[in-house]
């Protein structure tokens, strides 16, 4: 089942930022690479992610692996 991932992020100073935490979603295994988006101005991730194969504590922990803080984690 897919579900969608809210991240709301640290404010993000740089574009550099984004695409670090980009590749850093990307990176999790069931994630749905096309879906990731990273919102600079509202400091927000979103992406698609099959529940089966993973989870939004996994989605968050990428994020604050590469050293940028997850305020708030929902899915929908």
């Amino acid at each position: 089942m897919m579900k969608k991932a809210i991240l709301q992020l640290e404010t993000l100073a740089c574009p550099t930022c984004m695409q670090k935490i980009e590749g850093a979603i990307k990176s999790v295994a069931g994630v749905d690479k096309d879906s990731v988006k990273v919102l600079f101005n509202a400091s927000k991730a979103k992406a698609n992610f099959d529940t089966s194969l993973t989870n939004i504590e996994e989605i968050t922990n990428a994020v604050r692996a590469i050293g940028y803080d997850v305020l708030k984690a929902s899915e929908k």
